[in-house]
This record gives structure tokens, sequence and C-alpha cells, in this order.
């Protein structure tokens, strides 16, 4: 686990200036925010260094912009939402460096809080500009990052301004990095991963760090289908990827050579198509009939994961385990995530879950606040997982010394 301060090392922030980047990226339809999560799990940090007397100035980025101005991409809109979450005003400033922002900083006074305008807005950001990185510098006393979520990226707002002023992870990023050295760092064992989606291309680097760190690597959804038919097996008309045969029966060599068991489906749920309510039949793994599609899994297998479950200690879950946005195939995700809900909730397990199709499939079970950690982190999330170095965690560990 990375070495990092937190706000506990800040010490009184009182009179200082405190950039904070914030992830404020959430998903806008019409013009109406349709998912304040982000804003609301940010907002303890910003409080309590407020209510501290730091006079706190709050970074983003904003959709993708590619280094122009884009009205529609604006964070001013995101004012009054900020400001609804954290029960006080928000001032606003039209750039995010040089006289705008340093204007409107220099107005702050003890205990207020300031949004400046998307990041992306200047090309300098996503190319890590070493004056892009200053500019934000000097708006500053000290760095506070709380967008674990960015942290995958180099860019000047999340890497380059850590190294220039001393650095300190904010409350969200602490929990994220506490719960992800819970998950992989230093777990209690055994650990179970379950790891779903559609494609094993996307989460080879997954598979492959989790089958050398877990004792139970459980792999569902249609990337399952691509393992079974690795292994000679029927699917059907089942979503699969041919050309990743060989790399499906290598991740299985290499699981055993660690010694980490490989759960893939005993019994699947499958349908002539994919829409709601569709007739369907539950048959063998090997069984599935030509011209049916797997679309989920069935009774026998989700026993099995839960069995599993109920001998582990820890949990990592990344992925659905089955096509859950159309019932009837949403009933093993449901059922294990009901199931790792009531061990979490008596103590039994620690729980943790991260990436955008995962949380969905939470929330649909209606256990999102039930797991001991639920990231809404998505890339960086996954990477973490995949056992690589994120560019904004390692900046700070090597910011300078306070002042």
């Amino acid at each position: 686990m990375a070495r990092f301060r937190t706000l506990d090392q800040l010490g009184d922030p009182r009179g200082k200036r405190v950039l904070l980047r914030a992830d404020l990226n959430v998903p806008v339809k019409d013009g109406a925010i349709t998912d304040r999560t982000r804003i609301e799990r940010l907002t303890p940090t910003i409080r309590e260094l407020a209510d501290k007397g730091a006079r706190v100035v709050v970074i983003s980025h904003f959709d993708r912009p590619k280094g122009r101005r884009v009205p529609e991409m604006s964070l001013r809109p995101l004012v009054e939402a900020l400001a609804a979450a954290l029960h006080r005003p928000v001032a606003w400033a039209d750039d995010c460096v040089g006289p705008a922002a340093e204007t409107a900083v220099a107005a702050l006074r003890d205990g207020e809080v300031l949004l400046l305008e998307n990041t992306r807005f200047h090309p300098g950001e996503e190319k890590n500009d070493p004056e892009m990185a200053k500019a934000l510098a000097r708006l500053a006393d000290v760095y506070v990052n709380d967008a674990f979520s960015a942290a995958h990226r180099a860019h000047a707002s999340t890497e380059g301004v850590a190294r220039l002023l001393p650095a300190y992870a904010g409350r969200l990023m602490q929990a994220e990095l506490e719960a992800l050295d819970a998950a992989l760092g230093n777990p209690a064992r055994p650990v179970v991963a379950i790891v779903g989606g559609a494609k094993v291309s996307t989460k080879l680097d997954l598979l492959g760090n989790l089958s050398r760190r877990v004792e139970v690597l459980v792999i569902g959804g249609a990337m399952a289908n691509t393992f079974l038919a690795a292994q000679g097996r029927p699917v059907g008309r089942s979503l699969q990827e041919a050309e990743m045969h060989g790399t499906a029966r290598r991740i299985l060599e290499e699981a055993r050579a660690a010694n980490c068991e490989v759960v893939l489906p005993l019994d699947l749920v499958v349908a002539a198509e994919l829409r709601p309510d569709a007739p369907t039949r539950t048959v063998p793994a090997d069984a599935i009939p030509a011209d049916m599609m797997a679309l989920d899994l069935g009774p026998e297998t989700v026993a099995a994961i839960e069995a599993r479950l109920r001998r582990a200690s820890t949990l990592v879950w990344n992925g659905p385990l089955g096509a859950f946005e159309t019932p009837p195939f949403d009933a093993a995700t449901v059922a294990v995530a009901q199931t790792v809900a009531a061990l979490t909730q008596s103590g039994a397990l620690k729980s943790i879950a991260g990436g955008g199709d995962t949380v969905s499939a939470l929330r649909h079970a209606e256990v999102l606040d039930r797991l001991s950690y639920v990231s809404t982190a998505g890339g960086a999330f996954l990477e973490w997982l995949e056992g690589k170095t994120l560019p904004g965690v390692a900046a700070l560990e090597a910011s300078p010394p306070a002042r």
C-alpha cells in the first residue's frame, strides 16, 4: 500500500489555501444531474477543511472538451448542486488558472469554498504540462487529492501539481486506498474474487493479477462462455471471443500453478433471445443448445459460489454475473449480491466491489450500501486490481514535505 499523508497530518489548515482535486464528472442529462453520488462522497472532505477555516479551492475535469472551451461542458451548473450538498455557499471562477482564478482565490476568506472551471478546457491538463501544474500550484499552499477515480491519469491536476505542493489524500481517496489495501494489499484470507462482464480481452491483466493473489476466482458473465468454449464445450449462439480461447486456457493453467481455484459455470440459464421475460431453460454448462444463448448463471452455480463465499474472509467483485439489465437474467447477480450483503452485515465477510456495471448491478440488487466498500472509480479501480501503479497515488508519496 502506498504511504501517503492524510488530512490527519495536515494540522491546522486555518487560513491556508487548499487546492482540492475532486471528481465532479457526474452524469448530466438535459442539463440535470442524474446521479449525485460523486458530489455526496466529496462533501466530507470539503466540509472538514472548511469547518477548520481552510480556504477551499475545488478543481475537477468534466467530460472530454479536448483542451478547448466547450460551454456545455462547463462546471458552472454544478455550483448549485455542490452548495446544496455542503449546506453552504460556493463561489465560482470562470477559469482554473490565470487571472480569473487568481482573483477569485485571493477574495476567499477562511472557511469559504470556491469552484474553478473545467481543468480540461486547457490542453496542458491532459498533457501534464509543467507550466499548467505550476499555474495550479500558484493558487494554493497545499494540495489535497480526493479524486481516486482520476488517479490513473498522469494529468497536471492529478500528478503534476502534487509534486509541487505538500500533498495529502482527502477522506474519499483515503477510504478508497484503505479498502483496496484490505482487498489485495494485506487481506484477511481466504480471498474470493468475482469477475464478470462481457469480454476476456478487456480484463486480461485483471484476471492474471487476481489469479496470483486470491484463493478462489469466480468467472461469470459472457466472458465465462469464452472459457467454456476454450475447453471444447458447445456454447450455442452465446456471446464469446473465439480468438481468446488460447488466452483463456493459459489463464486457467496459470491459476492452477498458483493454487487458485477457478469456478466456472456448472449450469446456465439460456434463451433464444435477449429480451425481458423471454422463455428460458436451465441447462448444464456443457449442454447449451445450438440455437440458444447463455445469459445468466444457473442455480447450481449460484449455490457453488455462495458456498465459497461462506468460507471466505474477503471478497473482491468486478462485473455482473449475467445480463442483469434484462430480467429474468438478473437472478444470479441479485442472489449472489444479497448473500454477500448478508455475510458482510453479519461481520463474516469484508466485501469490496467496484466498476460501473458492478455499481449498477449492486444498486439493482438493492445492496449498494450493505457491502464494506463500493468504489465508483471505474478505470482507476480496475487498474489498481490489475496491479498497476496509479500516477495520482504515486505522486502523493513523492510530494514535497509540509511547509
